[in-house]
């Protein structure tokens, strides 16, 4: 059988080799996790807070790639767990700004050092100057995709 012209060749296919990165990825973050009761969006909001406390359940959604609605749930969940803190009542207009508690910073750096290694990992075949050519790829793609009107980057 011949590629159809109008198919994506999965084994050419940047896309696809993307998607099976960003899979790979994702199962060696979630084996590391598991142990110590965090899921891949459970970590991202934690590290999220961190970097940028106060944070709104949009903004956290956003950051974590999931609906508002499932970083709400997840939200509730880490409240009642002891993870974070929210206001009972949003100080300005309908924001309830989240804050680490010491149990959160706490699980974060264990589920931080877990993170950096599969990182490591993931980069340990790569010399410094392919690491850089990959995040400067991959940061021009983000772009591209973002702004489609943003013109030729190789100019």
């Amino acid at each position: 059988m011949s590629q159809d012209d109008t198919g994506v060749d999965l084994d050419t296919s940047l896309g696809y080799l993307l998607k099976e990165a960003s899979s790979a990825l994702r199962a060696a973050m979630e084996a590391v996790l598991r142990p110590l009761g965090m899921t891949v969006t459970h970590y991202s909001c934690l590290e999220l807070l961190a970097q940028r406390p106060g944070l709104s359940n949009s903004d956290l959604a956003r950051g974590a790639f999931v609906t508002r609605q499932s970083m709400n749930v997840l939200l509730q969940a880490l409240e009642r767990d002891g993870y974070v803190t929210r206001p009972s009542e949003a100080p300005v207009g309908k924001v309830l700004p989240t804050r680490l508690t010491p149990r959160g910073r706490r699980s974060l750096a264990k589920a931080s050092a877990a993170v950096r290694g599969v990182e490591v990992r993931m980069l340990s075949g790569l010399t410094e100057a392919e690491r850089s050519s990959a995040y400067t790829a991959l940061r021009g793609m983000i772009q591209s995709l973002r702004n489609p009107d943003g013109g030729d980057h190789t100019a």
